[in-house]
């Protein structure tokens, strides 16, 4: 059993494979956090001593005890406008003006198999491996029940967290924060890692001590955002990649969310995740029920990449639901970079025949082929061939293409509207504005209004009409703008803080009808590149496009910030031309392909402009590529360097049997008079001896010293390391795969 209840010392204890997780039925009914880190036996309330710290109030009922106060204990889920001064996690108000809420233990329930959540996205259980805890909570003057849900997966290390509300009441109640967790860490100094960025450098990770305060990790866009990823991580200060103590939080959401750290006047770090409550209100009558997104929480004691490896094998067996996430992606050629709006059916069929002669696997017509569009101008909403560039209409077109060989596949953006565009003229109730005055305009487009029933059937009906016309394996799902002028005209005035939240789950409810409904079809997401790159939309998109940046360089440090949280197999990733269009450097073909192979791997670039050796090098990519891809997706990944940090960024995937490992390494900054370029690898058998099956050097004349090819113990590998030879040229690269001798 994975949750036990103490009957005698009213504590539950959700124990995994590598940690304990522990709180208690307190004085009065308060629950309070007792304990999360390494596994542990015993009861840790003796580790909450109760102190009369001034200024912090105490319960009606305990007004004699002035050393016990819920500003000063660890609480579990943190009400409002009570004795706790520190964050809340929920903030209602009934319509007699009832503010706030005290929450009192009212009953429990253990079960095997995992809770589920309407309409929002969550884990799942795979084969009876977790167990439910239920722990319902209520205020007795509003009649609010709040039921805290956790899913423990012992063998995974990973435990989900949600909450539903319930208006057990006889007036109405409103929501105004609704968080999906709390979690408070009484002791110990704390630093906190998150990835921010901006459109073309998403995921930039910053590591800062805590300050005496709130910091808040948030995104009011609509979206995850390219700005700050929801994934949070509190580490201690001496934390490495592989020691130190470190607690990963990260929203299965892909709206508005925030995340709140606050380091208290005890010392005391409280942690408060979920919806953004900035705009946010939920309307409650008697007896309905709200349900928060789900979040993942998960500890190590071993540092960042221990924490990274349980999530990204969480995500991968436990968030994404598509039968193609365990299964061998296409190596895809994308028309974006080749020919943006500049092309016709002759044009394509020349990239498709191209793209057959290097030996990919599919061709992907990127945004252009619909409505009258040849700029972002016009045409979002019309879903229709392009006459002028196919005069024949898709369907013959994907068929010449299917003739070759190839896969096909298509980029849409279903979410947005064009003003000049058929739907918007029939429809322009349908996108997002406030009632008298101009909306603000993205890329030249509007948001449609997906808290809509109409909008979500209207696009179901006509994207399932092209999936099911069109022999399509792949859909390529953009979002090139942000929310702004939020208003519904479907919504009452007291709802219309509900209409962020809403929006997102008519989005889920639009990709649970497609994907369930064509499940062969690869779906990956995509914001303006890694705007909406969460745990969310994962769950219905095994890939996201990482960003729209494809320089190498760039990429380096996107994709070190992205695989804290997110396995590689969900990076897209591209090879592109150079100089690259986004930064305008000049990086070796090689480098390029090293950096994309850290991803889903594909190219972004016209094949009729390479050279005759270009082809060649691409070809040879393309088997590498396809003799490691399964070690890149479902290997361990070690960071061995910090990302996009000079001299050189290295990384490794070991395979999960520790036969085979892949050493990636790009020397972002070439030196004269270098120091030895030295590195220990990780993750091996110490005692099995390894041989060098694979090894290339790109922008660079170099070679593999004898003493590096093996046979080499795992331990030599590891804790010796390797030195490399002098790499000298304009950012050169190198891939050597190791393997065991008689592997």
């Amino acid at each position: 059993m994975s949750i036990l209840f103490d009957k005698e010392k009213q504590t539950f204890t959700l124990q995994t494979r590598s940690t304990t997780y522990q709180l208690q039925i307190g004085p009065l009914g308060y629950l309070l956090h007792l304990y999360y880190g390494r596994r542990a036996e015993g009861c840790f309330d003796y580790l909450h001593l109760p102190r009369d710290c001034g200024f912090s109030a105490n319960p009606y009922e305990l007004q004699d005890d002035r050393g016990w106060s819920l500003d000063t204990m660890p609480q579990e889920y943190s009400g409002s406008n009570g004795a706790d001064f520190r964050l809340s996690s929920v903030e209602a108000e009934t319509e007699r003006g009832q503010i706030g809420a005290d929450l009192r233990y009212l009953r429990h329930q253990i079960r095997p198999g995992k809770y589920a959540l309407n309409g929002l996205p969550a884990a799942f259980d795979c084969g009876g491996e977790c167990e439910t805890l239920s722990i319902t909570l209520s205020d007795a003057a509003s009649g609010l029940e709040v039921e805290l849900l956790y899913g423990v997966f012992e063998a995974k290390d990973m435990i989900t967290r949600a909450v539903r509300f319930r208006n057990g009441g006889d007036q109405m109640i409103r929501l105004h924060r609704a968080a999906s967790a709390c979690l408070d860490i009484p002791f110990g100094s704390w630093e906190l890692i998150h990835f921010h960025g901006r459109h073309t450098l998403e995921r930039q990770l910053e590591r800062r001590a805590l300050l005496n305060g709130i910091q808040t990790i948030a995104s009011g866009r609509g979206a995850s955002s390219h700005q700050h990823n929801p994934f949070v991580i509190i580490c201690e200060p001496d934390a490495t990649e592989t020691a130190g103590t470190c607690y990963g939080v990260m929203p299965v959401y892909s709206g508005n969310h925030r995340t709140d750290i606050e380091l208290d006047q005890s010392g005391s770090v409280r942690i408060v995740s979920g919806i953004n409550p900035d705009g946010f209100s939920w309307c409650l009558a008697p007896g309905q029920c709200f349900e928060t997104p789900e979040l993942l929480l998960t500890y190590s004691a071993e540092g960042f990449h221990r924490l990274s490896h349980t999530f990204h094998r969480f995500i991968r067996e436990n968030i994404c639901r598509h039968d193609r996430e365990l299964a061998e992606r296409p190596i895809l050629l994308n028309s974006w970079e080749a020919m943006y709006f500049d092309f016709d059916e002759t044009k394509l069929l020349n990239l498709a025949r191209e793209a057959k002669d290097l030996g990919v696997d599919m061709l992907v017509i990127d945004d252009g082929w619909f409505g009258h569009r040849d700029d972002d101008h016009s045409s979002l909403g019309d879903w229709t061939a392009n006459p002028r560039k196919l005069p024949h209409g898709l369907k013959p077109l994907l068929k010449q293409i299917s003739d070759l060989d190839l896969k096909v596949g298509l980029w849409v953006e279903p979410e947005m509207i064009s003003e000049d565009s058929d739907l918007y003229r029939a429809h322009p109730d349908w996108a997002l504005t406030v009632p008298g005055r101009k909306p603000a305009v993205g890329r030249n487009q509007l948001v449609l209004d997906l808290s809509r029933r109409e909008v979500v059937d209207w696009l179901h009906e006509t994207l399932s009409g092209l999936l099911r016309e069109l022999p399509l394996s792949y859909v390529k799902w953009d979002m090139n703008r942000h929310l702004t002028d939020l208003y519904s005209a479907s919504l009452p005035a007291d709802r219309q803080g509900e209409l962020a939240h809403r929006y997102v789950l008519g989005l889920y409810e639009l990709l649970e009808r497609l994907t369930e409904e064509f499940p062969e079809v690869l779906f990956e997401g995509c914001a303006g590149g890694g705007g909406r790159f969460d745990a969310g939309m994962l769950a219905y998109c095994p890939q996201i496009w990482c960003s729209d940046n494809t320089d190498p360089i760039s990429r380096l440090s996107i994709q070190y910030g992205t695989s804290f949280g997110y396995p590689v197999s969900s990076m897209g990733a591209h090879v592109s031309t150079a100089p690259n269009h986004q930064t305008g450097r000049t990086t070796p073909l090689g480098t390029r392909a090293t950096v994309a192979m850290s991803g889903t791997f594909g190219y972004e670039l016209d094949p009729a402009k390479l050279t005759a050796d270009e082809k060649r090098e691409i070809r040879e990519q393309l088997r590498r590529f396809r003799a490691l891809s399964q070690l890149i997706d479902s290997g361990a990944l070690y960071r061995l360097t910090e990302g996009g940090k000079p001299p050189f960024t290295a990384w490794q995937f070991v395979s999960p049997d520790q036969g085979q490992t892949l050493l990636n390494i790009v020397l972002t900054n070439p030196e004269a008079n270098p120091r030895p370029l030295h590195i220990c690898l990780r993750g091996l058998d110490p005692d099995v001896e390894y041989v060098l099956e694979d090894c290339a050097f790109y922008g660079c004349d170099a070679a593999m010293p004898a003493g590096c090819t093996g046979p080499i113990t795992g331990a030599a590998l590891m804790y010796a390391g390797v030195t490399l030879p002098p790499m000298l040229g304009d950012t050169p690269s190198a891939q050597l795969v190791w393997k065991t001798k008689n592997g």
